[in-house]
């Protein structure tokens, strides 16, 4: 019996995406890692939401980390594989910062 290919509408991965900015945003820990990581300082974390690819980014950033990403499907009552599927919804290319 063939698998069934899943999909999400684009409005689902995106408010998935924004849920897992969230999620990173509510722990200390995890903010300063991402924030780090992309080069992104916690003044500049508003505007660079509004960028293309950001959320695409966000996602992963997640997808990255397996301890990062079995907490925020555990945290938002999905599987992990749904994040993974919102980052192929989102596409978009991986997100970089333009630096100075």
């Amino acid at each position: 019996m063939p698998l069934k290919k899943r999909s999400m509408p684009p409005e689902v991965a995106e408010a998935l995406a924004i849920q897992a900015l969230n999620f990173i945003g509510q722990d200390a820990t995890q903010l300063g890692r991402f924030l780090a990581l992309t080069g992104i300082g916690p003044a500049e974390l508003r505007q660079a939401a509004h960028e293309p690819g950001f959320l695409t980014g966000v996602l992963d950033h997640i997808l990255g980390h397996e301890p990062t990403l079995i907490a925020f499907a555990k945290d938002a009552g999905i599987e992990p594989f749904d994040v993974a599927l919102a980052r192929e919804v989102l596409g978009g290319g991986q997100w970089e910062r333009e630096l100075p």
